[in-house]
């Protein structure tokens, strides 16, 4: 015998109807639920390779834009790199990774790292050349990559110097404007701190730098480079001048970075020039 026994008879009806309704309403949304998960499962969020790559490269230009952590430009590459797991024949990421990796390799404090970091950016640099020759940024990242793989290397040769010379000069002959000139400040760079046995050379050096000055007169890099070219060739007045210029100029919007890494080591010429 149970409760609804003791029910009048409509009383029991009543209850009855009323459970039933609620065993109807719970079978209701159950299947409202289970259809809730299953539009769920067939329409997940896109993962990371799935996302478009102007949206992947735009997140990575936002990250670089914050530089002078090096854990952004670490994070940017990740990003790079996602970008290239669905379309890896694509040159403006080739090219950024190139850049990219430039970077963290001139500024990491691990050896280790630093060395990938070239490596990889001349393996990128490379692809982005061969994506499209008739470009100017593949052909510098890659060029800036052989430097600083150069400077690293203590097998650095003539092979690296033309490697360097071949890439800034491609360089020069599509968009001599590029970076604000800093093609030339890579030659320049180049024939600075060679030494003078694999081509080094301080009067080709300044040629080079001087040009680049003409086309990038706030290029805050060209300038220092210029100046230590000048105290290489005991030129300290000339030196001098460009110290100060650079001191008081304005950084170009956008490479404050770079700007204050000039002004660093700058300072310090300063000091060991007076």
């Amino acid at each position: 015998m149970t409760a609804l026994d003791n029910m009048p008879l409509k009383l029991a009806i009543h209850f009855k109807t009323v459970r039933k309704l609620g065993i109807c309403a719970a079978g209701t949304l159950l299947i409202m639920s289970a259809g809730a998960c299953k539009k769920a499962v067939e329409a997940p969020p896109p993962t990371p390779s799935e996302r478009p790559t102007a949206e992947l490269v735009a997140e990575a230009d936002q990250l670089y834009a914050q530089r002078t952590d090096l854990v952004k430009v670490r994070q940017g590459l990740i990003t790079l790199r996602q970008a290239m797991v669905s379309n890896s024949a694509n040159y403006d990421v080739a090219w950024r990774v190139a850049k990219f990796n430039y970077y963290l390799g001139a500024h990491s404090p691990n050896d280790s790292e630093k060395e990938k970091a070239f490596h990889d950016g001349i393996g990128a640099g490379k692809l982005a050349v061969q994506l499209n020759n008739d470009k100017p940024d593949g052909h510098f990242w890659l060029g800036a990559n052989y430097g600083g793989n150069a400077e690293m290397s203590t097998l650095a040769g003539f092979s690296d110097i033309e490697d360097i010379q071949r890439e800034m000069e491609a360089v020069i002959k599509l968009d001599e404007g590029y970076e604000a000139g800093s093609a030339y400040l890579g030659l320049g760079q180049t024939y600075l701190k060679a030494p003078r046995l694999l081509g080094g050379d301080t009067n080709k050096a300044i040629s080079y730098l001087e040009k680049g000055l003409k086309i990038g007169p706030n290029n805050g890099l060209l300038r220092l480079r210029l100046a230590e070219a000048y105290v290489q060739a005991n030129r300290n007045d000339d030196a001098r001048k460009q110290i100060e210029t650079l001191l008081s100029m304005k950084p170009m919007p956008g490479y404050e970075a770079e700007y204050n890494d000039a002004v660093e080591q700058a300072r310090k010429l300063q000091e060991k020039i007076k």
